[in-house]
């Protein structure tokens, strides 16, 4: 081995640059992240306040993640033989690729994805086949049905994370049965769509569907994913490639609690639905911007040669959006996140008298 070959590790890590998070402003209206603020602050003090009751952190969470995901398999409704779970689904996704790809396996995505497996893709010299967006944020299932034929592994966030793309139940369908490979549909923002593909892991064995308790449950903090896939998988991801215990006890009874409570999750959802229509019309009254639909808690409009002063007016006035730039042939993008009412209405508020 070459005997600077840790510095030249190093070298080549840095040249990455890994997932980018966005700016921390203080303070702000935080529509920057995805995160759910619809969901009430005592629903998360009421599962936390029962976790610690029913936590003794001293020890191991022995016997933990199989209750979770006894639970996870009752909300659900699969099997707790084809549930897996992990340290948040960026975690598992990883794991995914850091065992299951390498510089010999292409992956067929879309241009763009969720950054950070992209960013992991890149990490394990995993060579990309990345489908781009039309100019109006769509995808076109033939091109994907065209180029699974040169494909290893079909990765597709359902909703698309940044635009909030999702194709059709039927087109998705027809993509999955036709590919031979190892297909992972990431579900993360699914509960704000109109529909999953949970179930149809249970005929399809070259499936993995990723999701969250992140968005819809509003526990991004917490960092609890999961997966549902063919027993085999499950098993051999769980007792071999996942770590011994990958997730704290606080976050194992909050999760359960919290799984336990779901009917307050499913009623912001019809909530956060309604406003996602609500900045949608709206922002598509100012003839400056181009918006796209969303199928996710979030929405991308093109601000154009704009953005960035509106970016930075909001950030003035204490509003956190997400700056992305170009996508495709739009230059000018940026998302954000379906919050609550009030929240909602400062930032349109907002924009009209900067646009005004």
């Amino acid at each position: 081995m070459k005997k600077n070959w840790f510095e030249d590790k190093i070298k080549k890590f840095s040249s990455i640059g890994g997932y980018q998070k966005p700016e921390l402003i203080e303070d702000s209206v935080k529509l920057d992240s995805n995160e759910n603020y619809v969901i009430s602050k005592q629903f998360q003090n009421d599962i936390i306040s029962s976790a610690r009751k029913n936590s003794d952190i001293r020890e191991y969470p022995l016997g933990g993640v199989e209750r979770l995901i006894a639970t996870i398999s009752k909300f659900a409704k699969i099997p707790s033989s084809m549930i897996g779970v992990g340290n948040g689904s960026d975690q598992i996704l990883d794991l995914i690729l850091s065992n299951f790809a390498s510089n010999e396996t292409k992956v067929l995505t879309s241009n763009p994805t969720f950054g950070f497996f992209e960013e992991r893709c890149k990490l394990y010299d995993i060579p990309l086949i990345a489908i781009p967006f039309s100019d109006n944020m769509t995808l076109d299932i033939k091109d994907f049905i065209q180029q699974s034929k040169n494909a290893d592994i079909l990765y597709l966030d359902s909703p698309n994370n940044p635009t909030g793309f999702q194709f059709t139940k039927t087109e998705l369908q027809k993509l999955i049965k036709s590919f031979s490979g190892l297909v992972i549909i990431d579900e993360a923002y699914g509960e704000f769509s109109e529909y999953s593909l949970s179930s149809m892991v249970k005929t399809q064995n070259n499936l993995i569907v990723v999701q969250t308790l992140s968005k819809s449950f509003g526990l991004a903090g917490l960092r609890l994913g999961y997966f549902i896939a063919n027993k085999k998988f499950t098993e051999t991801f769980m007792n071999v490639l996942q770590y011994p215990y990958p997730i704290s006890t606080i976050t194992i009874e909050s999760g359960i609690h919290a799984l336990e409570k779901s009917k307050q999750m499913k009623d912001t959802l019809e909530i956060i639905k309604i406003e996602r229509k609500r900045i949608v019309e709206t922002l598509q009254t100012f003839d400056a911007f181009d918006v796209f639909d969303s199928k996710a808690n979030f929405v991308l409009f093109d601000a154009h040669g704009a953005y960035k002063r509106v970016y930075s007016a909001l950030a003035e006035q204490g509003i956190s959006i997400r700056k992305l730039g170009k996508i495709g042939n739009h230059n000018g993008c940026l998302r954000v996140t379906i919050g609550t009412k009030e929240m909602n209405s400062k930032f349109l508020l907002a924009i009209r008298d900067l646009l005004g």
